[in-house]
C-alpha cells in the first residue's frame, strides 16, 4: 500500500492532467452531439494579426528614397514617415511628422514645427536634427546612385534645395535657390521620408524610421514588419506584416485560394474578378500632335480628332487595363478641372472643324505608338482610334515601334501624332502640365518632354506662376486657367488613365486603395474565423 503523504503528492500530479483530457474529448465530442441535436454553433470571428500582402519586386532591403513608384515606396509607407501625409483618395496633404508650416514671402524658405513625442523606432526621439541629417543624406555622393525620388521630385540633387538645417529642436527649414511650390506635395512621397542608420549591433547601417511598423526580418522575396506600440498616430490593425514577391495570376490565385496570402497588389489587371478593387492612379496616356509642321499646327484640325473620339468605344478597347480621361490631370490629383468633357462630339462638330482647318485631302498622316501589349494593347489602342477618324474623314497610318525607339523618335520631333505616357510624380500637378506643355521642355533632342514642341508664352506665366507661389487657393486658380487654355489650344489630348489594382480575400477589413499606388496599410485587418485559423507560430 502507497503511504499516505506520497499518494497525495500524486493525486495532485494527476488531477490536472485529468481535467484536460476530460475538457478535450469532451470539447471534441460536442460538435458531434450538437448536429445529433440538431443545433448548430455559431462561429465566433477573430482576428489574425498577421497580414500577407503579394506584390512584384519586394526589396530584401528598404531604402525609401530608392524608387519612386512599385513596391518598394508602398512598403516604405508602412516603415517611414513624411513631414506631411497625402490624405485619402487625394495628393492634398494633411500634418504628420509636421504639425504646422509656413513659407517665407520670397517662397525661399519653408519652415516646419515638428510633433511632440515621436520616436524612432529603436527609441530615440525625433528632432529637427535627425530630420535634417536625412535629407542631407540623400545629398551625399555615395547615396546619390540609389536615390531615385530627390531628383525626380526636386529638380535633380540638389535639385531646388540650397540647404536643410536646424532651427531648435522642434523647428526645421528647407532652404531653396528659387520658390518652388511643388515642395509641400511631394515632401509627401515615401521617398523623401525621414529615416536614419541604426545604430543596433544586429543591423549596423540599415535605415529605421517612425512608421507604424518596422522591419524585423529581410530575405529574398521576404519582408517581415512588426507593428510598433504607442505609434503617434494611432496603434496598427495588424500586429504584423508580411510582404512576399508575388508577380503571376497563377501564384497569386492559389496562395489567396490556400489562405497563404490575404492581399495582392498586381502590376496590371488581375485575372481573377472576385475581390479585385481598383482605382485610377497617377499614370496617363495622350496623344501629342506634332504642333511645329503640318498638319497638326492647325488648332481647329486638332480639336476635330478631339471631338471624334468617342470616350465608351475608347473603353471597352482599354477593357480592365486603363479608363478614358477627359481632364489633363488625372481624379485624385489636386487642382484637377472638372467640368466640360474633352473628348467626343457630335458628327456634325467634327465636320465642320475639318472644314474649318481645311485638312489636305492628299495627305496621311502617321500615329507613332509604342508596341506594348500587355497590360495595356497600345498598337489595339490605336486601331481603335484609326476606325473612329478614319469614319469621319481623318484618315492616317499606324507605325508601331518598340518603346525605346518610339520615345527617340518622339524626342526628336520625327512623328504626326504619338501615343505617350505620362506620370505626374509626386502628385503635384506642376509634376505633369508644366513637362507636357511649357516651351523649356519643347527643345529636340533626349531632354525633350513636351513632344508636342508647342510654346505658348502665355501659358508658360501661368504654369510658372503656380509653380512659385505657395498659396494653394491660387496656385488652384492659376491650375484651372492653365488647364482651360489647354481645352482651348489641346497641343496634346488626354486618352486614359491607368487603373491600380487590388485582389483581397472577403476577410480583409479597412483596405482603401490610393491614386499613388502608395496605400495605408495599418488601417487594414483580417477577420478569420477560428476553424480556419492557422496554428499558433505558423509562419511562411
Amino acid at each position: 500500500m502507497m503511504p499516505a503523504p506520497m499518494f497525495g503528492r500524486v493525486a495532485a500530479v494527476l488531477a490536472p492532467l485529468v481535467t484536460f483530457l476530460v475538457t478535450f474529448l469532451v470539447a471534441q465530442q460536442l460538435p458531434m452531439l450538437t448536429r445529433a441535436l440538431g443545433q448548430s454553433v455559431p462561429p465566433t470571428q477573430v482576428v489574425r494579426r498577421e497580414l500577407r500582402i503579394g506584390a512584384p519586386g519586394v526589396p530584401s532591403a528598404l531604402d525609401p528614397g530608392a524608387a519612386l513608384e512599385g513596391t518598394s515606396p508602398l512598403i516604405a509607407r508602412q516603415v517611414f514617415d513624411t513631414l506631411v501625409v497625402w490624405r485619402e483618395g487625394s495628393t492634398e496633404v494633411e500634418p504628420a511628422l509636421a504639425t504646422r508650416w509656413n513659407v517665407s514671402r520670397d517662397g525661399l524658405v519653408w519652415s516646419f514645427s515638428l510633433r511632440e513625442g515621436v520616436k524612432f523606432h529603436d527609441g530615440s526621439p525625433l528632432t529637427a536634427l535627425e530630420v535634417a541629417a536625412s535629407f542631407e543624406r540623400q545629398l551625399r555622393p555615395e547615396t546619390q546612385g540609389a536615390n531615385k525620388t530627390w531628383p525626380a521630385l526636386l529638380r535633380g540633387a540638389p535639385g531646388v534645395v540650397r540647404a536643410v538645417r536646424a532651427l531648435n529642436a522642434r523647428t526645421v527649414e528647407i532652404v531653396l535657390v528659387q520658390p518652388y511650390a511643388p515642395l509641400l506635395t511631394v515632401l509627401a512621397h515615401p521617398g523623401l521620408a525621414i529615416a536614419k542608420p541604426s545604430q543596433a549591433a544586429d543591423a549596423p547601417g540599415r535605415l529605421i524610421g517612425t512608421g507604424p511598423y518596422r522591419v524585423v526580418d529581410a530575405s529574398v522575396g521576404r519582408l517581415a514588419l512588426e507593428a510598433m506600440p504607442g505609434y503617434w498616430a494611432g496603434i496598427p490593425k495588424s500586429e504584423r506584416l508580411v510582404f512576399l514577391d508575388v508577380s503571376a495570376d497563377d501564384q497569386a490565385e492559389s496562395e489567396l485560394d490556400s489562405r497563404s496570402l490575404d492581399i495582392w497588389f498586381p502590376a496590371g489587371p488581375p485575372r481573377r474578378a472576385e475581390g479585385a478593387l481598383s482605382t485610377p492612379g497617377l499614370r496617363i496616356g495622350y496623344l501629342a500632335f506634332q504642333t511645329e509642321k503640318e498638319p497638326f499646327s492647325r488648332r481647329t484640325l486638332r480639336q476635330a480628332v478631339a471631338a471624334a473620339l468617342d470616350p465608351a468605344i475608347l473603353g471597352q478597347t482599354l477593357e480592365r487595363a486603363a479608363v478614358p480621361l477627359q481632364s489633363f490631370l488625372p481624379p485624385g490629383v489636386w487642382g484637377r478641372r472638372e467640368g466640360s468633357p474633352i473628348l467626343g462630339g457630335s458628327r456634325t462638330t467634327v465636320k465642320a472643324l475639318i472644314k474649318e482647318s481645311k485638312w489636305p485631302k492628299e495627305t496621311k498622316p502617321t500615329l507613332l505608338v509604342p508596341a506594348e501589349t500587355a497590360p495595356l494593347n497600345l498598337p489595339k489602342l490605336a486601331e481603335t482610334i484609326q476606325l473612329l477618324l478614319g469614319s469621319d474623314d481623318l484618315p492616317f497610318n499606324i507605325q508601331a515601334e518598340p518603346e525605346a525607339t518610339a520615345r527617340s523618335l518622339m524626342q526628336a520631333g520625327a512623328f504626326d501624332m504619338a501615343l505617350a505616357e505620362a506620370t505626374v510624380a509626386g502628385g503635384d500637378p506642376h509634376l505633369l502640365l508644366y513637362p507636357l506643355s511649357a516651351s523649356e521642355a519643347a527643345t529636340k533632342g533626349p531632354r525633350a518632354l513636351n513632344f508636342s514642341f508647342y510654346r505658348n508664352q502665355r501659358l508658360d506665366d501661368v504654369l510658372i506662376r503656380a509653380s512659385q507661389l505657395s498659396f494653394r487657393s491660387e496656385r488652384q486658380r492659376l491650375y484651372q486657367r492653365g488647364q482651360a487654355m489647354l481645352a482651348e489650344e489641346l497641343p496634346w489630348l488626354p486618352i486614359y488613365v491607368r487603373l491600380q489594382w487590388a485582389v483581397a480575400r472577403s476577410d480583409v477589413r479597412g483596405l482603401r486603395l490610393h491614386p499613388t499606388g502608395i496605400h495605408r496599410l495599418d488601417t487594414v485587418s483580417l477577420e478569420i474565423p477560428p476553424s480556419v485559423a492557422p496554428a499558433p507560430g505558423a509562419t511562411r
